[in-house]
């Protein structure tokens, strides 16, 4: 059967050649096999091999006569077939022995008969193969010695590749152990991680249950003292009002109830003396009828005795037996003695009943003297009542009349000293003012001096420059053979100087350059105009021989940096001119501040008492905030954007912005995780770009109410144990303004009084230098940065009274502390009540001594269900509205999105349909709204919020308006506020003409629909 494979090898070689190598090279051969065996392995894939016996002889290296090597394989089988199958794209290889290339080739052999084999190569003719087949016959023996020391590699070879599987098989079963061991341990983890935050979670909500507890009895225990005080007043007002209305007849009652107890007890006396006298002769009477009624019965059994012992003598005479009569008389004897043992038993029964009824009369006569004796006690009692109070109304008319006449006093004080002060004040700012003026001329007049001067040194340069340029001009005429310019070859005269003398001797630019100073960086526009007037100038020489064709010959002038001008020069430091224009500017900007000030103050001392009402948690009771920033605002220059905003806030009814935070971040996304507190180069833009901005506000007389964060603060250095707890900055803390309970940044503080932000170390509000720097950190942003106000971020982590004292020491014209708490919900519901939840943030309120005023959570999150067709929510048993504007309308912050609910972070989005039906509740009712910049300029509702704004005003309603509710209910709602405003939301048919309670005429100011509609008292 034929056989085909690959073998390598040069040219052709003789056949006694071939064998005598072979017999030469065979032990070589056998070494060598098994590299044949992996050679052919590797390059054919995988081989079949049958049952019959075979043999390989590998590649030898022959070294010939003629020095030159050739490299033969060769196969002897016996007819069983060999199949040679390759999984993969064989390439054809270059085999190198001896460092002799050899190229690859095929050869076919045929055999017939078992000893004689035929060779045929492909590529060479078939003599040579023809002639060596007797020989091959002769070497039989030889190649089965080579066949069976194959077997023997091959088995061996089978050996080694066995081991290799089972140790191959061995690392599988290691590796998957291994994985298996791997994944244990993972899943081990992931429960041990499981339980952990399962404990972790139970005791949060733990913690979270204490701490609602402990809300929920300080809110009982507020709402205890408050009830113990309005009964308290009451009972207070209703003595004062008995006092002042009964004393008069206080003796007549006395005497009247004196003399009704009197007769009560006799006449109680005297009934149970009756009930005595008849319960007495009642029980005689039966007893004396019983015995009456025994006796007639003992008489009758007497008598019928007597019959019967006649009867029993007659009997007995007529000899008859009486053994019968007998036995009834003792019979009738026998109910004779019981009917007497009865009646005795009765009588004693009847005494016993008379000593009780003794016993009774004598404990009512014993009530009758004891009423007779505390009824006289309680005459003497209530006649040292009286005068006690007399004398007690006599002081307090005393102490009322001295209360009143020192508060007179101090009123009439208070006014004088006030005027004195404002007197003072004007008086200081006029004289502060004049003194302005006075250093700003005379500032003036050193500046022109100083000008004149220059001017002067500048006529001296010029003249020397032109000396200069003369000597120029002779030295130009000289290298062109003393040839001279013409006056009107201008191009001459820019070859020589390149026009600087020119530019420089121009008037306006000498003034330009004397009023801006040096010479700044070139813009484009500028640059394109240099461009346009280049072809005056001598063309560039690119090469020697254009340069000595060209007409024009250059001087070897020095280059223009070389040589000093004034546009070039640079101010120096201390440089007099200089320090005078900063001065001049600064004074400047004093004198507009004070101006701007004076301004202020002057229209709020004409003002109305009602206005000049300044108070931090209200500020003027008329405030209309917007947020001036979104979540995204950080991305863009956002104070260079939002200061050309101002006119038109202030044209659309608004008072205060609230700014972003200043303070630089290391969360630049939000600002909220403020590091250096004096750093206020922030993402939103620089510091001059903030009191830009803030100038612009104040320009339109708006509040400025900066974003402050005084829970926490990010650290800049880490300690020796790897905690980032050491601050950088002019407020170097370190690990000792940290509140200790803080489980990430161990914080060597007192424990915290409040609740624990994880994010960033939580500072430790009860150490003396902490609230130091602080207070003097928010008086630096008050004075010399200019803010109004603050709103201030997370307030649930430390205490409200720090608020309280921040507050004080900073004077802000309004605050509002963000006290975030969730509401109230069941199966997925909100519920109806959520007093608690009010309740927690008017505790922080009240812990700031109303200093503050506070977010209106409550009142967002009803909104977000009452508009749904579910007004009845927005009103409360009491009849009042829901939220904490409700319970204390003058330290609400009403509002429905902010950066948090809504922008791009959307944590709690008010419902998109129901905005324009939130902004009319919030902007019609008391406390202080707050209209966000989204809704306001993205969402398309400037106009509709500018609308209600101007409802708001004319009606004249403030943070501290009543509020009246007509109707709550699944249809709609409706409600006044103060006296001039009356508003209805939902689809239901209403006007105040339906109403009897609303009298007056109105008129409908704002018309949408079933959305809302607004009316105004004519």
């Amino acid at each position: 059967m034929p056989l085909c494979f690959s073998a390598t090898a040069s040219t052709p070689t003789p056949i006694p050649m071939l064998f005598s190598i072979i017999s030469i090279h065979f032990l070589h051969s056998l070494s060598r096999c098994s590299e044949f065996i992996l050679s052919i392995r590797e390059d054919m894939g995988a081989i079949l091999l049958p049952e019959a016996a075979f043999g390989f002889l590998p590649r030898h290296s022959v070294v010939s006569s003629r020095k030159h090597h050739n490299h033969v394989s060769n196969s002897c089988l016996k007819p069983q077939p060999i199949i040679f199958r390759n999984t993969g794209s064989r390439k054809r290889k270059l085999l190198c022995t001896n460092n002799w290339l050899h190229k690859s080739r095929s050869v076919v052999f045929s055999s017939q008969d078992n000893h004689s084999e035929t060779f045929s190569d492909a590529d060479d003719e078939d003599g040579y193969l023809l002639e060596g087949s007797e020989e091959l016959e002769a070497d039989e023996d030889e190649l089965v010695a080579a066949r069976k020391a194959l077997t023997e590699a091959r088995a061996r070879q089978e050996a080694i590749e066995k081991e290799r599987d089972r140790l191959l098989e061995e690392l599988a079963r290691s590796e998957a152990k291994q994985k298996e061991y791997v994944a244990s341990l993972m899943h081990d983890k992931e429960l041990a991680i499981a339980e952990l935050q399962a404990v972790k979670s139970l005791f949060h909500q733990k913690l979270q249950e204490t701490v609602e507890e402990k809300f929920t009895l300080e809110s009982k225990l507020v709402l205890a003292k408050q009830d113990a005080v309005e009964l308290a007043v009451q009972v207070e007002k209703l003595a004062e009002v008995a006092i002042h209305q009964a004393t008069a007849h206080i003796l007549e009652d006395a005497q009247l109830r004196i003399s009704a107890a009197e007769t009560s007890a006799a006449q109680a006396v005297y009934q149970i003396e009756d009930q005595i006298r008849n319960t007495a002769e009642s029980t005689i009477s039966a007893v004396v009828e019983q015995s009456k009624i025994a006796i007639d019965k003992a008489l009758i059994i007497a008598e019928r005795a007597g019959d019967h012992a006649t009867k029993s003598v007659a009997a007995f005479a007529d000899a008859t037996s009486p053994a019968d009569e007998i036995a009834a008389i003792q019979s009738h004897n026998f109910e004779l003695q019981s009917a007497t043992r009865n009646l005795e038993s009765q009588l004693l029964l009847t005494r016993s009943e008379i000593d009780k009824l003794k016993l009774e009369l004598e404990q009512a006569h014993a009530k009758a003297n004891a009423s007779e004796l505390r009824a006289n006690a309680a005459e003497k009692a209530l006649l040292e009542f009286q005068e006690s109070m007399k004398e007690q109304n006599l002081q307090q008319q005393e102490e009322m009349r001295e209360l009143l006449e020192k508060l007179k006093k101090d009123a009439a004080e208070k006014r004088k000293a006030a005027s004195k002060a404002f007197k003072l004040e004007l008086e200081s700012i006029k004289a502060a003012i004049e003194a302005a003026k006075e250093t700003a001329h005379s500032k003036d007049e050193a500046y022109s001096r100083r000008c004149e001067a220059l001017h002067r040194s500048l006529r001296a340069s010029e003249a020397a420059l032109e000396m200069w340029r003369r000597r120029a001009e002779m030295a130009e005429s000289f290298l062109l053979n003393e040839k001279q310019f013409s006056e009107g070859d201008e191009d001459a005269i820019f070859v020589v100087n390149g026009g600087r003398i020119d530019l420089l001797t121009d008037d306006s630019l000498k003034l330009k350059l004397l009023s801006d100073g040096p010479r700044r960086e070139v813009p484009e526009w500028m640059a394109r105009r240099i461009r346009t007037i280049r072809p005056k100038f001598p063309p560039r020489k690119v090469d020697a021989s254009e340069a000595l064709n060209s007409k024009f010959i250059s001087l070897d002038l020095p280059k223009p940096d070389e040589v000093w001008s004034i546009a070039t020069e640079k101010p120096k430091e201390g440089d007099t001119l200089i320090d005078h224009v900063i001065e001049k500017e600064i004074i400047e900007k004093k004198r507009k501040a004070l101006e701007r000030a004076l301004l202020r103050k002057t229209i709020q001392w004409q003002k109305t008492l009602e206005d000049t009402k300044l108070e931090p948690g209200t500020g003027t009771g008329h405030e209309i905030v917007l947020q001036g920033f979104n979540w995204e605002s950080w991305r863009r220059q956002w104070y260079l954007e939002l200061a050309p905003k101002a006119a038109d806030l202030s044209q659309c009814g608004i008072t205060a912005v609230w700014l972003p935070p200043p303070t630089e971040s290391v969360a630049p996304q939000e600002g909220y995780m403020p590091s250096d507190l004096y750093n206020l180069n922030s993402a939103y833009g620089t510091e001059e770009e903030l009191k830009y901005c803030i100038d612009e506000m104040h320009t339109q007389d708006l509040l400025a109410l900066g974003d402050v964060v005084l829970n926490h603060r990010c650290a800049q250095k880490q300690s020796p144990n790897g905690v980032w707890n050491i601050f950088g900055g002019k407020l170097a803390w370190g690990p000792e303004a940290i509140v200790c309970d803080d489980p990430n940044f161990q914080g060597r503080g007192n424990p915290s009084s409040g609740d624990i932000f994880h994010a960033a170390p939580n500072i430790d509000h009860s150490q003396d230098f902490v609230r130091r720097d602080i207070k003097e950190w928010l008086n630096w942003l008050r004075n010399d940065i200019g803010f109004d106000g603050w709103r201030l971020d997370f307030v649930r982590g430390f205490s409200g009274t720090y608020v309280k004292e921040y507050i004080e020491a900073s004077n802000p014209a309004f605050a509002i502390g963000e006290y975030w708490d969730s509401l109230a919900y069941e199966g997925g519901n909100l519920c109806y009540n959520q007093d608690a939840h009010r309740q927690r943030i008017i505790n922080w309120i009240n812990a700031t001594g109303g200093t503050s005023s506070a977010f209106d959570v409550t009142t967002k999150g009803i909104l977000h269900s009452a508009l749904h067709n579910q007004y009845w929510r927005l009103i409360d048993p009491q009849g009042k509205p829901t939220g904490v504007v409700g319970w204390w309308p003058s330290r609400a912050v009403t509002f429905l999105e902010n950066h948090d609910t809504g922008s791009t972070q959307g944590h709690w989005p008010f419902p998109r349909d129901k905005l324009t039906q939130g902004y009319a509740y919030i902007l019609s009712h008391p406390g202080t709204p707050v209209i966000f910049y989204d809704h306001f300029y993205d969402f398309g509702l400037r106009d509709a919020i500018t609308e209600l704004i101007e409802a708001r005003r004319r009606a004249g309603i403030h943070c501290r308006s009543s509020v009246k509710i007509y109707h709550a209910n699944n249809e709609g709602y409706v409600a006044r506020t103060g006296e001039t405003l009356v508003m209805k939301i939902g689809h239901f048919d209403w006007n105040p003409s339906k109403e009897n309670d609303l009298e007056g005429t109105w008129q409908k100011f704002v018309d949408k629909g079933s959305d809302y509609q607004l009316w105004l008292r004519q």
